[in-house]
């Protein structure tokens, strides 16, 4: 996943360019545009694996394409919760909608069926989740923030859970999931950027499987239960 660029008006400038930037002083440690940054990938990843999870509960023939799925839903469920709890305490503003990029992901799943989307599902999942896993290890080596410490630590849990059980379906076409990135080389920041979230619009939830109204496929909601204000 590529780096997120906000635009001025969230106060998020381009991290890549200085990452190391304090941003703030709140009790829990010192806040740097990379820790920022890392909590807006969270919330964003969030926002289309879960919606992916639904469809491969819904839409997957076998048994482990639906247990992933499961998995997704219910472990994006908590780390959104832990995410917004962050970002409420350090004033972090998230977005509501994951990426164009993401949402073409989402798109292209939900498109598909059978065999084609087992095996796209896994794919995708892979190969994503397989290059997060060098950004939480950065973040987690790196932060003076004691809350951004345990949002990696349940992130990379949460990631290697999600890895772990997307290649247990058998489907994980390797030679894509690796060679091919998920970020190309001149891809536009704005297909890696969520948009900023619309004044006055209730914060995105995604709820826990027990309460879960979201429909697949439907990035950044549009259900009453996914959009109350957390």
């Amino acid at each position: 996943m590529g780096s997120l660029v906000y635009p001025s008006m969230l106060g998020v400038q381009k991290v890549s360019s200085a990452p190391d930037r304090v941003i703030g002083h709140p009790a829990t440690g010192p806040l740097t545009e990379a820790d920022r940054d890392f909590v807006v990938k969270v919330r964003a990843a969030g926002l289309w694996e879960y919606p992916v999870g639904q469809m491969a509960t819904q839409k997957g023939t076998t048994k482990a394409i639906k247990t992933a799925g499961n998995h997704l839903i219910a472990g994006h469920a908590s780390l959104d919760a832990a995410c917004r709890g962050v970002a409420g305490e350090l004033d972090i503003t998230l977005p509501n909608q994951p990426s164009p990029q993401q949402q073409a992901f989402v798109a292209q799943l939900n498109a598909e069926s059978g065999k084609q989307f087992d095996t796209d599902t896994a794919t995708i999942l892979r190969a994503t989740q397989g290059q997060i896993l060098s950004m939480i290890a950065s973040v987690r080596t790196i932060t003076k923030n004691s809350l951004i410490r345990a949002l990696a630590d349940q992130t990379n849990h949460t990631v290697m859970d999600h890895i772990a059980i997307v290649e247990k379906t058998g489907l994980v076409d390797f030679d894509r999931a690796l060679s091919q990135p998920t970020n190309p080389p001149g891809l536009p920041a704005q297909d890696t950027t969520p948009p900023p979230p619309v004044a006055g619009q209730p914060q995105v939830v995604l709820p826990s499987p027990s309460h879960s109204t979201l429909s697949p496929g439907s990035v950044g909601g549009g259900s009453e239960e996914a959009g109350r204000t957390s």
